[in-house]
């Protein structure tokens, strides 16, 4: 996984994510993946309001392993804010 941050341009942050075909074939489970993932944004909201955001998922998972993404894209917003090097 991937994050990509700069500061926002405007006051509000914004937030993308890429997960391609070539990682998760099946569209039920990217859709799945970027929900869950949607769920991680809003409880970093406070941490990344300043923010543009871009989460990449840079391979395949099982679904079962889904839960591991959610738990890796929490680690990766959470260093945000922090200088490189100290999370």
């Amino acid at each position: 996984m991937q994050l990509i941050s700069v500061t926002a341009a405007h006051a509000c942050g914004r937030a993308g994510f890429v997960i391609g075909r070539k990682a998760l074939p099946l569209a039920v489970d990217r859709n799945r993946v970027r929900r869950m993932l949607r769920v991680v944004l809003r409880r970093a909201q406070p941490t990344i309001a300043g923010h543009d955001v871009i989460v990449r998922l840079k391979r395949g998972a099982p679904r079962a392993d889904f839960p591991l993404i959610v738990v890796e894209a929490a680690r990766l917003l959470a260093t945000i804010g922090t200088p490189r090097g100290l999370a």
